[in-house]
């Protein structure tokens, strides 16, 4: 594709994308490539990558736009004036010929010529366009970081890099960097999780021989630290309670050297069959599905009988914005409003598995106190039978844990990994 025709086809995805307010982005992009697999791996990654950096600067792209109708033309020109570009080259961009958008308006041009020259920064952005943050959440998470707000918040804007989770049950880390280097792939050790590899930019390891035969997973190293954080032994008896697609089951299972007995629980019947694929391709077989519905008997009749129970709750997803930018635009207060009751009432629904001595870990990938801090203390307000297990007694790795006080507490600017939260609970009587 010649570049007028990447920045048509990121004109048209931006369209689908805004177009389709409630699905995440990544599962638009999908759709939309795969509806056209005349554009190749290299135009993809192009095509998305600017669409991707639009959806990351979107609140300050839109300032400098004004009151002008956002569209996505005027989106995509604009950001590229605020990268560096000039009006002229734009408007060859905008030609009008063949696979090229059509070309800019009046209005269009008068807007372009106002904003050319400048960069997509200014002293007058209101704190939140600047952050790129929803203006419901600054005051949230100005109380969170304090004077680090800026630095955090940076940090989420950057793309993530790619990780990947090796599968102890077929290779050591080092054997599995030496088959991903043969297919091109370099990849580093994480410095934090002892089962993590990391390559930076967007790869396709999945079409490869090692994602293939099931070597590794792709998984944020923060979610790795959030598997093994449950402490999870071999012969042990574990739920992860929020299995959806089955990413933290295969790390538990790799922990417990595929020993033991692993309830991967869900409500969503689609979501647990979608990991009976990863399951296989792991060579994990200590684990069993369990669907949950209204009325479920099985509950009842699991009560106080399981070692470790993880709880990978719903949330608002506030420390993944580095892989979903597009999430950020979408969060509303009546999202978080209807989160929170659902969290605490899946935290006192699932604690009824954990035996005594056993241990529950509640996990979110949120930076926000009411879905994390907020939870566990009112948990235990309602279950005085429960306490909470200081992170350095509950962490289970050699290097030491990466942040201090009692709970697991990440974040990309701290720690390069996404934002999550983790709280280790012991059922004492």
């Amino acid at each position: 594709m010649t570049p007028a025709a990447r920045i048509a086809a990121a004109i048209d995805l931006l369209e689908v994308v805004e177009g389709a307010p409630k699905r995440p982005a990544d599962a638009v992009a999908n759709d939309f490539f795969r509806s056209r697999r005349y554009i190749g791996s290299g135009d993809r990654r192009a095509v998305s990558d600017r669409v991707w950096t639009i959806l990351r600067a979107r609140r300050r792209v839109g300032w400098w736009l004004g009151d002008a109708p956002q569209s996505p033309r005027l989106l995509v020109a604009a950001s590229l004036l605020l990268e560096g570009w000039t009006k002229s080259g734009v408007q060859q961009a905008f030609s009008g010929g063949q696979f090229a958008a059509p070309p800019l308006d009046r209005t269009e041009s008068g807007i372009l010529t106002r904003i050319e020259g400048h960069t997509i920064d200014h002293p007058s952005m209101p704190d939140a366009v600047r952050l790129e943050i929803p203006d419901w959440l600054l005051g949230r998470l100005a109380a969170r970081f304090g004077t680090s707000l800026q630095t955090e918040m940076a940090a989420l804007s950057q793309p993530a890099p790619l990780d990947m989770r090796v599968n102890l049950l077929k290779a050591s880390r080092d054997q599995v960097r030496a088959v991903l280097a043969a297919e091109g792939l370099e990849a580093e050790s994480t410095k934090l999780s002892p089962w993590g590899l990391r390559a930076e930019g967007r790869r396709p390891v999945t079409s490869g021989p090692a994602f293939q035969s099931g070597l590794v997973e792709i998984q944020d190293e923060g979610s790795q630290l959030v598997a093994a954080i449950v402490g999870a032994a071999a012969g042990m008896r574990v739920v992860d309670w929020c299995a959806g697609a089955g990413g933290k089951t295969l790390a538990l299972a790799g922990a417990m050297q595929n020993r033991g007995q692993i309830v991967a629980c869900d409500i969503s019947a689609i979501r647990l069959d979608g990991a009976v694929r990863r399951l296989r391709r792991a060579g994990v077989h200590n684990v069993e599905r369990h669907l949950l519905e209204p009325g479920d008997k099985w509950l009842k009749r699991r009560a106080g009988t399981f070692d470790r129970v993880l709880i990978d709750a719903p949330c608002t997803g506030t420390g993944t914005w580095r892989r979903n930018p597009d999430a950020r635009l979408r969060l509303k207060p009546t999202d978080l409003a209807e989160l929170l009751p659902k969290q605490a009432g899946i935290l006192d629904t699932a604690q009824s598995l954990v035996r005594k001595g056993g241990r529950l870990v509640y996990a979110t990938c949120s930076l926000l106190e009411e879905e994390n801090e907020a939870q566990v203390t009112s948990f235990l307000l309602r279950h005085a039978d429960f306490a909470v297990v200081p992170l350095p007694r509950a962490w289970p790795l050699e290097q030491p844990p990466p942040n201090s006080g009692d709970f697991l507490s990440l974040t990309p600017a701290r720690h390069g990994t996404d934002g999550f939260f983790a709280a280790v609970l012991e059922r004492t009587a």
